[in-house]
């Protein structure tokens, strides 16, 4: 699972990288599933958290959540994200 994680128009912090990255922990159980993880942070008058996820059997989800402080954008892109991926894995066992 490649992992790239963008900050545009401000510099991403240790902490909110660690931060990132403990939240990734809750969508390990999926990482054989998952080819590409693409976050991408934006700041302007909010922050605004992107995610692109890239499925090994070719399809992606986008997901996008927006809120004026980053912690808390990124939790809720992540539960968002995580009912994104837990969707998809059913889907694809359903057709087995």
């Amino acid at each position: 699972m490649n992992i790239d994680v963008r900050a545009v128009h401000f510099d991403l912090s240790e902490a909110n990288r660690a931060y990132l990255d403990k939240k990734l922990e809750r969508i390990a159980y999926a990482k054989d599933l998952i080819v590409d993880l693409l976050f991408s942070f934006t700041k302007e008058k909010q922050f605004k958290c992107e995610c692109t996820v890239n499925f090994r059997w070719g399809t992606s989800a986008h997901v996008q959540e927006t809120d004026f402080d980053l912690p808390a954008g990124m939790d809720r892109m992540m539960d968002t994200l995580e009912h994104k991926i837990t969707k998809e894995k059913s889907k694809v066992q359903d057709k087995k």
